[in-house]
């Protein structure tokens, strides 16, 4: 009986030392190079497989993404240049060419001017 109490008492403190170090998410707002509703859901679900975004959404009158995700996992420097991959400026972190390339007419810079 002495050895389950010890037990319990481990089991509980290894449980509440585990979330002691969780971290919370963070959010970060990006300045992108997004035109319209397109660029919404290319930029949504495209975000949605990089490890530690918990959760995107892109105000397309605005242009700007807000991201909550994991510090543990990734940071507001990977974050821009995963935005650079799928072919959106994200602040200072140019578009990489070939997926901006790739992107339709109407994503471009300037499409709906």
């Amino acid at each position: 009986m002495k050895n389950l109490g010890l037990l319990l008492i481990f089991v509980l403190a290894t449980v509440f030392s585990a979330n002691a170090f969780a971290a919370e998410n963070e959010t970060i707002k990006i300045q992108t190079s997004s035109q319209c509703d397109m660029c919404k859901e290319t930029i949504e679900k495209g975000m949605a497989f990089v490890k530690g975004v918990k959760k995107t959404s892109l105000d397309v009158e605005s242009s700007v993404l807000t991201v909550e995700y994991n510090p543990n996992k990734t940071n507001p420097d990977e974050i821009r240049k995963a935005v650079a991959a799928i072919g959106y400026d994200a602040d200072d972190v140019v578009a990489e060419t070939e997926a901006y390339n790739n992107l339709n007419k109407c994503c471009k810079k300037g499409a709906h001017k």
